[in-house]
């Protein structure tokens, strides 16, 4: 709880995963990646309760090993179309108390931490928001980027605007990081979307922090860091 304000936050975790099959259970720097998730939301001060859901009995298990609460997911929210949005509106609807915010955090982000959670849960009144959403800067700029034509041509790939500039002369970039996801429940439900139409506000992490895993060399880095960081 935090200023008069109830959190659950909700750790999505299927079984499924194309490409690094069973990435949730995997050992990363010796424990499953999951439960990194899992002890950063018990290590959190506001957070009041969370579950796992997950359609998977290894993720289950692993878990409840863990200290989480698990909720059964029925097969339709475990499919690669189910979106997130279905995935916590079925745990919000399944808890026995209501709750004021629902926090999303992604299994596949272990370096985000209880402080990084805490902290956005502090901008989040300090800002009087629906919504926070955690971002990080671009790794490159976008304004370097563009789509190629099948034969390959570099013709107008880069803008006129921008040509002969440094790249520390661009303004900088921000994408969504996967990380956190912090949304009022009542806008939720009008909105049926994380990110709300108004008063949403971004939570700022660095890079490191935000790796997400999705492909074997995510996996590599975040080991890399989190022993040569002993998070």
């Amino acid at each position: 709880m935090f200023n008069g304000k109830t959190f659950l936050a909700v750790i999505p975790a299927r079984g499924g995963s194309k490409r690094l099959p069973r990435k949730n259970v995997l050992d990363l720097a010796g424990k499953p990646l999951i439960a990194w998730t899992i002890e950063a939301a018990k290590q959190s001060k506001y957070i009041d309760h969370f579950v796992v859901s997950t359609d998977d009995q290894e993720i289950t298990d692993v878990s409840k090993k863990f200290g989480a609460e698990v909720l059964t997911r029925p097969g339709e929210l475990a499919t690669d179309a189910a979106s997130s949005v279905d995935v916590v509106l079925h745990a919000v609807n399944a808890q026995h108390k209501q709750y004021d915010y629902v926090i999303l955090l992604q299994p596949t982000s272990p370096l985000r931490t209880s402080q990084h959670i805490d902290e956005a849960i502090e901008l989040l009144f300090e800002k009087n928001a629906n919504a926070v959403i955690s971002v990080c800067e671009t790794e490159h700029s976008p304004l370097w980027a563009n789509t190629l034509p099948e034969d390959g041509s570099m013709d107008n790939f880069i803008r006129e605007e921008v040509k002969g500039k440094r790249s520390q002369d661009l303004p900088t970039y921000y994408r969504l990081n996967g990380s956190i996801y912090i949304c009022n429940i009542e806008r939720l439900y009008k909105e049926n979307n994380l990110i709300t139409e108004r008063d949403v506000f971004s939570y700022k992490m660095d890079r490191r922090s935000s790796i997400d895993i999705d492909q074997r060399v995510d996996f590599e880095f975040s080991e890399f860091f989190l022993k040569k960081y002993d998070v």
